[in-house]
This record gives structure tokens, sequence and C-alpha cells, in this order.
């Protein structure tokens, strides 16, 4: 193994400055406030604060509507991770079968992910609306009252197919990217034993596919806590009823549109260490099963 050597000792500092002083301004900064701000609470014209301790973070954990964030976030993360990763390793596996064209179709897959995400949100509330929607139009055919504007579920629907559709692309290049890897050797010693396409899938593609498929299982956790709110806000703005209001958009709510800057810093402070604590989970559980070429 070879090693690097710099001629100049402060060229790796230099380097490493850029990266150092965006993390320091972008989440170790805004990090450190929200610490501060969750131990304050503001009077109501917002000019005085008052030391509170962990009163902010008990008032958060006795708001019934705190609860229900938490309850419709865990569903709307399974949903979108699950979702988009199993639709971006599907259109993975069939676009690396195909010979003629195989550019064009990946180019074409890969482009939702350059798509902003209000401007996604806003491109599925115009398919599923229930007035001019052609989706809509198709459901209320088929005998389906479709209605994300009073209906939860609808609603909930709407937002995990937006946010699954955005991250697929995502999803799709690191699993054309790790088909690639696999050596054709094995599937073709498989094939001529006479192991069938799934079976072919299941003993050899996926197994080796576990380290590409644990990478997207943390990235795309992370991705539908923090990443989804412009998605959620463009679509639904956490109603109906709240039936879409994850945590990070009842911080929104609570911070910057109730003005309830203590009560929103805790509940951000609760966020980052949720997520911190489900990636920490999920290295020590499932790495443990994923096993490296």
């Amino acid at each position: 193994m070879t090693s690097v050597i710099f001629p100049n000792r402060v060229l790796p500092y230099f380097l490493l400055a850029p990266q150092i002083a965006i993390t320091l301004v972008f989440f170790f900064w805004p990090a450190s406030q929200a610490i501060w701000q969750s131990a304050f609470r503001e009077d109501a014209f917002g000019l005085r604060s008052t030391f509170v301790g962990l009163g902010n973070f008990r008032t958060v954990f006795r708001d019934p509507s705190y609860i229900n964030s938490i309850e419709v976030t865990v569903v709307f993360s399974v949903a979108t991770t699950l979702a988009s990763m199993v639709a971006g390793l599907l259109l993975a596996t069939m676009a690396d079968r195909v010979i003629k064209g195989r550019g064009l179709y990946r180019t074409l897959l890969i482009w939702p992910y350059a798509v902003a995400a209000a401007i996604a949100g806003m491109l599925w509330l115009f398919l599923f609306n229930p007035s001019i929607g052609s989706f809509a139009y198709f459901l209320r055919s088929a005998g389906i009252d479709w209605n994300p504007l009073l209906n939860g579920t609808h609603a909930m629907i709407l937002v995990v197919a937006a946010a699954a559709w955005k991250q697929i692309s995502y999803n799709f290049l690191f699993f054309v990217a790790g088909l690639q890897a696999i050596p054709r050797s094995l599937i073709e010693a498989a094939a001529m034993d006479g192991a069938n396409a799934w079976r072919r899938f299941r003993s050899i593609i996926f197994p080796l596919l576990a380290p590409t498929t644990f990478f997207l299982l943390v990235i795309n956790t992370v991705y539908a806590f923090f990443d989804t709110f412009g998605i959620i806000h463009a679509t639904t703005g956490g109603g109906p009823v709240k039936a879409t209001e994850t945590l990070v958009y009842k911080v929104y709510n609570d911070g910057f549109v109730n003005l309830q800057l203590g009560i929103s810093s805790a509940q951000s402070v609760i966020l980052m260490v949720l997520v911190i604590g489900l990636t920490a989970i999920q290295f020590r559980s499932i790495e443990r099963r994923v096993h490296y070429a």
C-alpha cells in the first residue's frame, strides 16, 4: 500500500479548510444555536428570553400533536425508503440487462434527481389534484373517491409517491454501479448450473449488493427525515388535520409560523439526536450482516 506524501506540510490543511469551514458554518454553528435556544423561552413579542432549562423539552413531549408527528414521520420514512429503494433496484436490474440504448435509459432515469423538491411536489400535486389531475381522473373512473385535500390517507400516499419518485434516481445510480461491480463470471456460472433469474438474483446478485443497499438505507432514512420538507410544504402543507406533518415540518410550523423559537429549537435538537441514534443503530445492527466482497 502506497502513502501520499505532501511536499509542503501546510498544503493538507489548506485542502481540508473549505470542507471544515462548510461543516462549521452549516452544521456545528446552527446545531449549537439550536441547543442554546432550546433552553430559553421568549415572550410574545420576542423582546425578552427566559431561561427554562429542560422546560421546552417537557412541553414538547406532553404535546399530543408532537406525538402525532412522530407517528407520521415513522410511517412516511418507512414507506418512502422502501418504495424508493425497491423501485430503484428494480429499474437498475432492468437497465443492466439492456444492451441497445443503455446510456439513454440511464440518463433519462437519473434526471428526476435534478428536480428541486418543491418542483417535484408541485408536479405530483397537479397530477393528483382532485379537480384537474390526470391521475385523479383515472382513480375516479375506477370508483375511487380521491381527494388528498380532505383525506389524510390519500395525502400521505401523495407525499410518499412524490418523495420516493425524486429519490429513485439516486438509488438507481448506486444500484447500477453495484451491479456493474459484480463479476459476470459468477452469474454465468450460476446460469450454467441451472439457476433461473430469480434464483441468481436472490443467491448471488442481492447478497453482493449488500454494501450498496446498506449505504442507501442510511441515506434514504436521512433523506426522508430532513430533505422532504419542500415536498410536503408544496403539496399538503402538513395537512389535512396534521396527517402529513412530519417532525421536520412541525419544527418549521412552531418556529416560523407560530414563532415559538424555544419549542422549535427543542424539537430540532430531538430530531438531530433521533437521526444520529437511528443511524448508529443501523450501523451496529445491519452492517454486521453486510458482507463485503
